[in-house]
């Protein structure tokens, strides 16, 4: 997707820095348990990544990549939350079809999007993006987060970290 079809609110004019705190912002997950992330966050390393949208091709990829390195992403210590707009169901129907063995968050109303300062467009859907929180803290972050390489460059992050 082309980078202006991305725009952000003034509120969020930049999206969290390395060194930023991770936000504490809570929503629901693909099976509509409340998820408090600024608690998940605190402790150990967490990769939050965003997409468009559930079930497209690119996103499908991101997904899939992180799926198919999962036990290498689990050795490297990563929990990984995927964040979109859509609806806990539609989440848990991605999940499902593609057996992805990561945590997926509902973000309809776009809090944590808004929260980690991610670019989104009039319909809401967010830009392709990546934070590895360490400890509560912003360690890495990719602004134009490969879906093809998704796992290898959050493992490589958290390695370097």
């Amino acid at each position: 997707m082309a980078i202006g079809f991305f725009s952000t609110s003034p509120s969020n004019a930049a999206p969290l820095e390395v060194g930023a705190d991770a936000p504490a912002v809570k929503t629901v997950d693909q099976k509509g348990n409340k998820v408090d992330l600024g608690k998940e966050l605190s402790e150990g390393i967490s990769l939050v990544y965003f997409y468009p949208k559930a079930d497209t091709p690119g996103c499908t990829k991101q997904a899939c990549n992180l799926r198919d390195a999962f036990e290498d992403v689990e050795k490297a210590g990563i929990k990984v939350f995927g964040v979109s707009a859509d609806t806990a169901e539609d989440q848990l129907a991605f999940a499902g079809k593609f057996e992805l063995p990561f945590t997926l968050l509902a973000d309809k109303g776009g809090e944590v999007i808004a929260a980690f300062g991610v670019p989104a467009n009039e319909r809401g859907l967010a830009a392709r993006q990546s934070f590895l929180i360490k400890d509560g803290k912003v360690i890495w972050r990719d602004l134009k987060a490969n879906p093809t390489s998704q796992a290898q460059d959050a493992i490589a992050a958290a390695k370097a970290s």
